[in-house]
């Protein structure tokens, strides 16, 4: 007689923890952007501009394009924000969810702003320099 394998009830409920867990600290992270739109907007446009990697006419006009794109992220459902980071999600192994949409914005939209002069650095590079101001300001 054939031996019956049964998927462990433990393992299930591990797995399940886990991944609920990853969905929690993604809500908390989105929540968390409301409280931080003006010192983060600042902290970013900042970093852009002066490692060189965006170059623009106006700082301030930069900031404000930030600003709307995290106020954009704090009312999106999930949807909305898996759909803006569906082509960036591969850039590093673990992505926080604000510096990946922030990303996303910063290469697909902002690229096309009337302030922007360029975009400079790779993806990756734009991604780094946006990620150490999300974890300065959103620990």
């Amino acid at each position: 007689m054939a031996k019956v394998f049964r998927t462990s009830t433990r393992e299930s409920s591990l797995l399940s923890k886990i991944e609920s867990s990853k969905e929690y600290a993604r809500r908390k992270a989105v929540e968390r952007v409301k409280d931080c739109i003006e010192p983060l907007s600042n902290g970013i446009s900042m970093k852009l501009v002066e490692n060189n990697l965006v170059e623009t006419t106006n700082k301030n006009v930069l900031e404000e394009q930030i600003v709307k794109c995290l106020e954009r992220l704090s009312h999106s459902d999930d949807f909305d924000i898996d759909y803006k980071n569906a082509p960036f999600r591969h850039i590093v192994q673990q992505p926080h969810v604000v510096s990946l949409y922030v990303t996303a914005f910063v290469i697909e939209t902002l690229i096309n702003h009337k302030a922007v002069v360029d975009i400079f650095g790779s993806d990756e590079e734009i991604y780094s320099c946006i990620n150490q101001q999300v974890r300065k300001y959103m620990p």
